[in-house]
């Protein structure tokens, strides 16, 4: 149901009993201007908008990549990276079975 302004002021007990039931619509000049829903029905959509509203994991970065920069940490040192083969399971386990393969 729609109501205009001074309705729902007239009303107001009557369209939050009607909420329960649907959202009820209120109108200024013929634009909506606000919608009362039951409580149940805007958590749910609380809910959903929060849920929407969490940042992303690139835009985590972004933030951990300007709080190292104001922080003068934007150019951490990185050990060298050693140059010891290190062994892969993959392989090994694929010559493995192509060897016995022969």
């Amino acid at each position: 149901m729609t109501w205009n302004i001074a309705q729902a002021k007239q009303q107001f007990s009557e369209v939050v009993r009607l909420s329960v039931q649907e959202p009820q619509a209120i109108y200024n000049r013929d634009k909506p201007v606000a919608m009362l829903v039951n409580a149940e029905l805007f958590e749910e959509f609380h809910q959903c908008h929060t849920r929407q509203h969490e940042p992303t994991l690139s835009e985590q970065f972004s933030e951990i990549r300007t709080a190292l920069q104001d922080a003068r940490l934007a150019g951490l040192e990185l050990p060298a990276r050693s140059t010891t083969q290190r062994s892969n399971a993959f392989v090994e386990m694929t010559l493995m079975v192509a060897a016995s393969a022969d």
